[in-house]
């Protein structure tokens, strides 16, 4: 048992991995697919694959489209006659242009002119005139009606335009009369003759249709037991069309009971490691978060709602996988926690979900640049603007990446799917329930957020109006102090919002002794006068203690709690210290220091050198920017000297900028002017 007790950390580790790895493997979707992966042009590298049952072989698809070329091409077309247009030609012709001549004409000549043309006429009619050229072979087989039947014949017996002004150039040349002009008399017959035939394409459409609709796909069966391909042959031809059609099969087959085991086994080793790797990492470069268990559990609770929601859409349809608002999981632990965190775990939720929606590498590129542009946006989502502006980078990143994708595959932009992009702003307008979720998780889980970080900065809330009535210095002092920290953190990069309600808070403990710090001191009575310098440090001291017990009062957030734990460090309370060793030489210093701990972020940094300089700035007379310098160079300097940033993760460079900030703040603050003499 006590082995038990000791190791329940790990215990309660285990058996989260263990559950989230179970639950999210058995909502994966019915996958099958082909356990081998093959390349055209490549050898077979695997052992000699034999069929596991008979299955039909299918022709493919460049098969099938030359096969329905070939088809649409040899078609015949159909045509529609109008049996009236040569009888009203003749008639056209003998009763207005017949009787045309410049000369007089004998009888016999004239009916030798118009017995030829009538030859004429007979040979144009005689399957037909084409006005509107069609682009087909001259062997291609047409299909006339005539008489409610259909007469063969073929496209090069049609006269066309071309061909009628040919063969009216040779006939009227044969007819050797000088009785009519030969570009006149062309130039009426060219006027006379019309077309009688039309191209029906109605009726051609739907017999090749027909045709097409008759085509197999399928050509011959593979029977069960055949070698199918040897180890180290060529993926190509008959081989490669076979393994397709085996891999389409694949799919369809009922899975024995031993193969959907050994599937089952593959999917948890898969999905454990992806959950794993993400616990390694928390317990590598996130130790604090490892091992708070609710904070691990909520993590990991995230990517369990994600999966639901992806394999439930991948189940109902799957053209609505993009519906799905992946990108709110880094959205969300960015807000609880870091960017570091919310990247890493939306590519750990990323490789899940690769195994059960299609086209898992278009999937997985689109879902990654997204996450990635989520990290890379502002921090500050608390703002209705940065939200709205993620949300539509988001949006473009994945109109940019789907127009990518699909001039890759169909070497072209025509014909792609406009309802995808309104999938993708759909999956936008989902991602703005990030705020109502930011709430429901606070208060679910116990955490907080930049959300109610905004929330906690509200000077009328009830705890800092408490430490305004009480001890209105220390508020005064608190306000100014956290405008520099803001400033300072804005500068640096730090966690602005953070960093200022650290401040608003830090000093709360002094409510419990208020006269005996002297900010709040404006009777110019100090009741230290009358203490032992111990017993004052010990007061000065205990209002960090005081202050985390009125924080938990007020269930103000651990993360609030560290700026009031850490804003003195393990420092000296140096003037009391000063004064009782000019009793006693030999006085203890750990009497006059604070509990700690030192600052261990960025922020609580910020706040103990804030603090510590704006609270000296005030003895300072006659503030000058000399003065100022000074002072905050000492100050920060001594700070690093004891030691007191060794724990937060600042450098000197930062530093130096922070003493820029604040010396300028501190100008500002004092409205410090050139002195004009009087």
């Amino acid at each position: 048992m006590n082995r038990l007790y000791n190791y329940q950390n790990v215990i309660y580790r285990i058996i989260l991995l263990c559950f989230c790895t179970a639950l999210t493997v058995y909502i994966f979707p019915n996958n099958n697919r082909f356990k081998y992966d093959y390349n055209q042009g490549e050898p077979w590298d695997y052992e000699t694959l034999y069929a596991p049952f008979s299955f039909p072989i299918e022709k493919g698809e460049n098969a099938l489209l030359n096969e329905r070329q070939s088809i649409s091409d040899n078609a015949p077309r159909y045509f529609k006659i109008d049996q009236t247009v040569e009888k009203n030609v003749r008639n056209n012709w003998l009763n207005n242009y017949s009787i045309k001549s410049d000369d007089i004409i004998s009888t016999e000549e004239l009916k030798r002119v118009n017995s030829e043309l009538s030859k004429i006429f007979s040979e144009i009619y005689k399957v037909g005139y084409l006005e509107l050229p069609l682009d087909l072979e001259e062997n291609q087989p047409v299909l006339i009606e005539f008489n409610n039947e259909l007469q063969s014949a073929t496209y090069n017996d049609l006269y066309e335009p071309e061909d009628l002004g040919q063969l009216l150039n040779e006939r009227v040349d044969r007819l050797n009369t000088s009785s009519f002009k030969r570009s006149e008399l062309i130039a009426d017959l060219l006027e006379v003759i019309q077309p009688n035939i039309t191209y029906d394409k109605g009726l051609t459409d739907l017999a090749i249709n027909e045709e097409l609709n008759k085509i197999l796909t399928t050509r011959g069966v593979v029977s069960q037991g055949v070698r199918i391909i040897a180890q180290g042959e060529i993926v190509e031809g008959e081989k490669l069309q076979v393994l397709n059609t085996l891999n389409n099969t694949y799919k369809s087959q009922t899975w024995t009971d031993s193969q959907y085991n050994w599937k089952l086994g593959g999917y948890i080793i898969l999905v454990g490691m992806a959950y794993t790797m993400l616990i390694l990492f928390l317990w590598r470069y996130r130790k604090s978060i490892f091992e708070n268990f609710r904070k691990l559990f909520f993590i990991f609770f995230n990517i369990l709602v994600v999966v639901v929601l992806t394999a439930t859409v991948v189940n109902i349809d799957v053209q609505y996988i993009y519906v799905v608002p992946v990108c709110i999981l880094p959205l969300i632990l960015k807000a609880f926690f870091d960017a570091r965190l919310g990247l890493f775990t939306h590519v750990i939720a990323i490789f899940i979900l690769s195994f059960i929606v299609p086209n898992s590498d278009e999937y997985l590129f689109l879902q990654m640049m997204a996450g990635i542009v989520t990290i890379l946006s502002n921090n500050e989502i608390y703002k209705r603007a940065n939200l709205f502006l993620t949300v539509a980078q988001i949006i473009g990143i994945y109109f940019l990446s789907y127009f990518a994708f699909y001039a890759i595959n169909q070497g072209g932009v025509t014909g792609w799917e406009w309802s995808r992009l309104g999938y993708f702003v759909l999956c936008g307008l989902a991602m703005l329930f990030v705020w109502p979720l930011i709430y429901i998780f606070e208060k679910v889980f116990g955490l907080v957020s930049d959300v109610s970080l905004l929330e906690l900065s509200d000077t009328n809330s009830k705890l800092l109006k408490a430490l305004s009535n009480k001890a209105p210095g220390t508020f005064h002092h608190s306000l100014n102090v956290a405008n520099i920290a803001e400033t300072v953190a804005n500068e640096i990069g730090a966690n602005a919002m953070l960093v200022r309600v650290g401040a608003l808070y830090h000093d709360v403990g002094k409510m419990s002794n208020p006269t005996y710090f002297t900010e709040n001191q404006g009777s110019g009575i100090n009741p230290h006068n009358d203490l032992d310098p111990v017993d004052s440090a010990r007061i000065i001291i205990d209002h960090t203690l005081n202050g985390i017990e009125i924080a938990r009062k007020y269930n103000l957030p651990d993360r609030i709690i560290d700026f009031i734990r850490t804003h003195h460090g393990d420092s000296l309370v140096y003037y009391f210290y000063a004064q009782a060793k000019e009793d006693n030489p030999e006085v203890a210093k750990d009497n006059f220091r604070y509990p700690g701990p030192k600052p261990f972020s960025q922020e609580t940094a910020i706040l103990m050198i804030a603090d510590s300089v704006e609270a000296a700035s005030k003895s300072i007379k006659n503030p000058t920017s000399v003065k100022i310098d000074t002072l905050v160079n000492k100050i920060i300097d001594g700070q690093v000297e004891s030691g007191q940033f060794l724990n937060a993760n600042i450098t000197f460079k930062q530093i130096e900028t922070i003493k820029a900030v604040i010396k300028k703040k501190l100008a500002s603050i004092y409205h410090l002017r050139i002195e004009y003499p009087e």
